[in-house]
């Protein structure tokens, strides 16, 4: 499919539609008492942000991984909405992009049972044509999510939208243009370092290159 063909808009759910590290990383965290093991800090667990849940637990308690991976998604269906809150703006642009003809699909790392359970809480359901989580294939920044995503909304894409260098790796090897966003997880110089066609601190200039379809 051309890209004057394709219409898919493809983005990234935490950290780049929903603030929502609070509530996962506290999940995270509170398993390691649980079982009995020191937690890391906030800071290190922040940077790991992206990642499947299990190469996440691995990089601090490699022997427990099983049952650390359990108690999240035990405390974290529960909790997901304590703070969790879409960002500025999201609701409305997407909207907007959605009424130009576009078609709008998350990409993530969550696995999609979840992922879109969140994202109907998070009330941006209305607004999206796709919820595509990783299930059972390579994540970020392979770009196998990124494709299935496409496959259903069965449109080519036009942007990868994210907060951290996986989702503008997967954007690239998937023959996105990408487009990061400063408000998320990865700081703005490691986002920087991936050269994404935009790196801003709001969604205008993504609206602004995105004009109504014909």
């Amino acid at each position: 499919m051309s890209r004057a063909d394709s219409r898919g808009i493809l983005f990234d759910l935490d950290g780049t539609l929903v603030d929502s590290l609070p509530d996962i990383i506290d999940s995270f965290l509170q398993a390691f008492p649980v079982h009995g093991l020191t937690a890391p800090t906030y800071a290190q667990v922040r940077a790991l942000i992206g990642y499947p849940l299990d190469l996440m637990y691995a990089e601090f308690a490699p022997q427990h991984v099983p049952a650390l991976c359990a108690t999240y998604r035990e405390h974290y269906p529960l909790n997901y909405m304590n703070r969790s809150r879409p960002y500025p703006g999201v609701l409305d642009a997407l909207g907007t992009l959605r009424e130009r003809g576009y078609l709008l699909a998350v990409a993530t790392t969550k696995k999609s049972p979840m992922a879109r359970r969140f994202v109907d809480a998070m009330g941006l359901g209305s607004v999206l044509h796709h919820v595509q989580g990783t299930d059972d294939f390579p994540h970020k920044p392979a770009p196998d999510v990124l494709h299935r995503a496409l496959a259903e909304l069965k449109t080519g894409g036009l942007w990868m939208v994210g907060d951290t260098t996986l989702d503008l790796r997967a954007g690239k090897a998937a023959g996105l243009r990408t487009y990061g966003v400063t408000w998320g997880t990865h700081p703005v110089e490691e986002l920087a370092g991936e050269t994404p066609d935009e790196l801003q601190p709001d969604l205008r200039r993504l609206l602004e290159r995105l004009p109504p379809l014909s």
